[in-house]
């Protein structure tokens, strides 16, 4: 039987503190005395909480003092249970959450201070910032789009505890579903035995895997009821979810043995990310650590044109996104790479893709998913 995984212990606060720290001095030098955090990341980064977003929902960082939150009603208990700080105002389904936050920062005296709002999340949609602005017209609102982006890229040595765990989730799902992947198997069965495992190891309720089969593959496929035939390709990628904290796996198997181009194919693929990952060092630019895949896989014949990007950033996620691009990897991407920043390198060819969940480290890339590097048949 598999030995279970061993679980980090929770965020203490003083690191909820550090962090808060951290974008008080960015508001400090904006000169904002209250600021608005409604992208679900945001508030379990800052706050530890994460509500169901069906309606309208946000953290309120003061300059000084504690932050307080206001939340749906029936939100409020697994509010209360995950949040570090327990300053919350809940609101009744028939209330309307952007007036209860306008009411809320006019009684916390915050009606003419000057406000920075997240105009880049997903739930601050353009009515509901034209309504707070309206609700609250003496307050002076400034941009604060892509700061809180930016100052999650670099993961503490807990996030990184915690995208081990992902990463060897990953790894035992991948495994689970090729044990179970052969000729006359519905494909349904592939993807139940990869998801009970990732569940059984210690996988977070949400999204936890991809699935594709047949002669060829493809990425982003719907789950169907193919049964696997001799001579398919199964393609499958665990993404599962700890503690909101995801790592992601691409491998691929084939039903019998493997032609000699896709065996050529993977190999190739192998070696040229291998020395990708090998360049992936503090201070290293995107652009160079992308070209050694994207020239490498032309050069090697592999592909006709190479669009797409070779690697995005990994660590919290929660949806309704489901990759996050605050980095990437393009021949246009000219920033550098910092030391325990976490990214999802990743290429495909002929139907075959490959990837690993990788931290940056003085001495290159290092897998956090440790599979092995090799097309499963």
């Amino acid at each position: 039987m598999t030995q279970p995984l061993r679980f980090p212990p929770p965020f203490p606060i003083e690191e909820f503190r550090a962090r808060l720290a951290a974008l008080r001095k960015v508001m400090a030098e904006r000169r904002i005395d209250l600021l608005v955090v409604d992208q679900r990341e945001h508030m379990v980064y800052f706050g530890g909480a994460c509500v169901t977003a069906s309606m309208y929902h946000t953290m309120l960082v003061p300059l000084d003092g504690e932050p307080f939150a206001v939340v749906r009603g029936i939100d409020a208990h697994s509010f209360n249970a995950s949040c570090w700080y327990k300053d919350c105002v809940a609101f009744a389904d028939d209330a309307n959450p952007i007036k209860v936050v306008a009411d809320t920062i006019k009684a916390r005296g915050f009606a003419s201070s000057t406000i920075g709002l997240e105009r880049d999340s997903h739930f601050l949609t353009v009515n509901r910032a034209l309504e707070l602005e309206q609700r609250l017209p003496v307050a002076k609102f400034v941009d604060f789009s892509t700061v809180m982006w930016e100052m999650r890229q670099v993961k503490s040595p807990r996030e990184l505890a915690y995208l081990e765990v992902a990463a060897q989730i990953c790894d035992r799902s991948a495994v689970a579903a090729f044990d179970t992947a052969r000729a006359g198997v519905n494909e349904r069965d592939v993807f139940i035995a990869m998801t009970s495992e990732a569940y059984r190891s210690g996988a977070d309720n949400g999204p936890v895997a991809v699935i594709s089969s047949g002669p060829s593959t493809t990425f982003h496929s719907s789950l169907g009821v193919r049964v696997l035939e001799q001579g398919d390709v199964v393609f499958v990628e665990p993404i599962p979810y700890f503690r909101r904290y995801t790592a992601r796996l691409m491998r691929c198997k084939t039903i019998g043995a493997p032609t000699d181009e896709q065996a050529r194919t993977t190999e190739t693929l192998v070696r040229i990310q291998d020395e990708q990952l090998r360049a992936m060092k503090p201070g290293a630019k995107a652009k160079d650590v992308d070209r050694i895949m994207r020239e490498g896989a032309l050069a090697a014949g592999l592909r006709d044109s190479y669009t797409n990007i070779t690697g995005y950033t990994l660590g919290l996620k929660i949806p309704p996104r489901t990759s996050d691009f605050t980095r990437v990897f393009l021949p246009s991407s000219d920033w550098q790479l910092e030391e325990n920043q976490v990214f999802h390198m990743y290429t495909y060819a002929h139907g075959l893709p490959l990837s690993e969940t990788v931290v940056v480290t003085p001495s290159g890339g290092k897998r956090l998913t440790e599979l092995e590097r090799k097309l499963f048949f």
